[in-house]
Parts: C-alpha cells; sequence; structure tokens
C-alpha cells in the first residue's frame, strides 16, 4: 500500500485548519482516528488533566498540527461539531460479490436529488468533496447556537449527516480504495431551512403526555417515561440502542396495563432514540419488538 507523504497531508491539516475546521490525525491510509482511547490514555499533554476524547482534542493551532504529521503520513480528519460544519454523507452501495442486490439500490446522491425534488428544492450549491468510495460529502455551516446530532438514513437510505459526535476524512486524504478530492471549491453555505427541519430531533409531546389517561398508576408511569427517556438521551455510544430496548421493554408494561397509550410512547422513545444519534429505522424496528415483547408478558396488572 502506497503511503502520501507526511508533506502532502501535512498540508492538507493545515489548509482545513485554515478554514477554521479542526482537525484530528487519522491511521495512514485508513479512517479510523490514531488518537488513543481512554483505556491507554497516559495521561500526558492533552490529558494531563484527565483523558480528552478526540472531539475534545481536535484543533486548528498549526503548531499542533506540524508536530502531529512531522514524520507520520496520518489522514485527515474533521471533526464536524468543533469546526461549526453540517456534513451530508451521500454514500454508494456496498457491492456484494454474490448479490445483486447492489446493482438496484440508488445510491446516496440520487436519493438526495429526490428528497429535493420533493421537498420542491433544487439540489444545494456548495463546498463539496468526492470521497473514495465515489460517494460525495456536501458542508454546510451549522445553524448558530444550535448542536445537531450525527443521523444515519434519517434524510433516506444511503444518506448519513456528521455534525457534533462526528467527523468527516478531509481532501487530500487517501485509502486503499482512492482518494478525497474537492469536487466543488465553493465555500461551506448555510445548512438549509428545509433540511435543518428534517434533522432536528422530533420531541415526545407535550400534548399527548397531558392527554394520558387519567387513572390511578398514571403519575407513576408518566414519572416512569420521563426516567426512561432521560436514559435514552444520556445513553453513551455503543449503548445506546440496548439502552432503547430496555426502556421499551420497562415502558411496556404500563400499556398493557392502560397507564400509558402505545402511540405516546412509541413516540416519545422514537424521538429519545433519533435526538441519541441511533438511525430512524433502527429505533423504529427496537421499540416495536420491545414493546411487543414486553406487552405479551404483562397481561396482568401485579397485585401492590
Amino acid at each position: 500500500m502506497t503511503h502520501y507523504p507526511p508533506y502532502a497531508l501535512l498540508s492538507a491539516a493545515l489548509e482545513a485548519a485554515e478554514h477554521g475546521w479542526h482537525v484530528i490525525p487519522l491511521r495512514p491510509c485508513d479512517k479510523r482516528p490514531a488518537l488513543h482511547g481512554e483505556d491507554v490514555c497516559p495521561g500526558l499533554r492533552d490529558c494531563a488533566g484527565g483523558h480528552r476524547k478526540w472531539e475534545d482534542r481536535a484543533t486548528t493551532d498549526p503548531d499542533r498540527i506540524r508536530r502531529a504529521w512531522a514524520d507520520i503520513p496520518f489522514n485527515v480528519g474533521i471533526a464536524t461539531g468543533p469546526s461549526r460544519l453540517v456534513v451530508v454523507d451521500l454514500d454508494m452501495p456496498k457491492h456484494k460479490s454474490n448479490s445483486n442486490s447492489s446493482a438496484d439500490t440508488p445510491c446516496g446522491v440520487t436519493t438526495f436529488q429526490a428528497l429535493c425534488e420533493r421537498a420542491g428544492q433544487t439540489v444545494p450549491t456548495t463546498h463539496t468533496v468526492q470521497t473514495a468510495s465515489g460517494g460525495s460529502h456536501l458542508y454546510f455551516t451549522a445553524p448558530p447556537g444550535i448542536r445537531l446530532p450525527n443521523s444515519a438514513g434519517r434524510l433516506g437510505k444511503l444518506i448519513d449527516t456528521r455534525a457534533w459526535g462526528g467527523y468527516v476524512v478531509a481532501t487530500g486524504s487517501r485509502t486503499a480504495t482512492g482518494a478525497y478530492t474537492v469536487t466543488d471549491p465553493t465555500e461551506p453555505v448555510p445548512l438549509p431551512d428545509w433540511l435543518y427541519t428534517l434533522l432536528t430531533p422530533r420531541k415526545a409531546s407535550r400534548a399527548a403526555l397531558a392527554a394520558t389517561p387519567s387513572v390511578r398508576a398514571s403519575r407513576y408511569a408518566e414519572a416512569a417515561l420521563r426516567a426512561e427517556l432521560t436514559s435514552v438521551h444520556e445513553a453513551v455510544e455503543g449503548e445506546r440502542n440496548v439502552t432503547l430496548l430496555a426502556a421499551a421493554r420497562a415502558l411496556g408494561r404500563f400499556i398493557a396495563w392502560g397507564d400509558l397509550p402505545r402511540t405516546l410512547v412509541e413516540e416519545a422513545l422514537q424521538s429519545a432514540g433519533e435526538a441519541a444519534g441511533l438511525a430512524e429505522r433502527q429505533c423504529r424496528a427496537t421499540i416495536r419488538s420491545a414493546l411487543n415483547w414486553s406487552i405479551a408478558r404483562n397481561g396482568t396488572r401485579r397485585a401492590a
């Protein structure tokens, strides 16, 4: 595998920093961060006061960048949150040697064009990077004062977004499948309002909660609902889906007992799961199966 010389990737990192984009080193010819994890943190430099995650260690400081890329040809990652960016990732179908299904799957670019047409909008003209796989990254500036989370499939199949908690591979980087290159050098434009609306996590309906049937156990059920929603919102990466599953199973009994309407619980959990960064379809499947499981096992209210 051929690596780019360190100075070429150093230039790419410095160029990104000149835009005000916070960068991190990625493994050579790879998309994974090259920074250490908490379990092997040496407690030095940035982490002298305690381990700092990669998003907190992303930088625009030219001196730090020069030191990091001095000898090793690290690829360049852009931490989208600190950089005040929202990047729409339009991916390509994954090719499978034993299946023809990928040939019938529209790519992210095609799906995004259809999304724009349905919304009565033109495809935005903004800073665009072609990815190593042939997809596209559309760069937008984030709305002021707003912390949008990442999303997976929320806008459509093979369309993800990277914002707070995410990063993208910067132009100039290269993997085994190819290079990341600029196809439109336009400066990133503000995220369109209609896209922001689609990406804003839905919140649980207070009106629906207020309409919960007034039964003896309703206050306890409402308190349980709020507690489970909080647990989903605060779940850390890697534990979000299992937390959502546990929350739905815990709340299913209140549906079975008539204390909470299923539509309310589903809506609230769906919003919490998406706000935590889970894909819309994944949330829906997890919630449905967990509620069905819980309701089937809690048909009769247990005596106090």
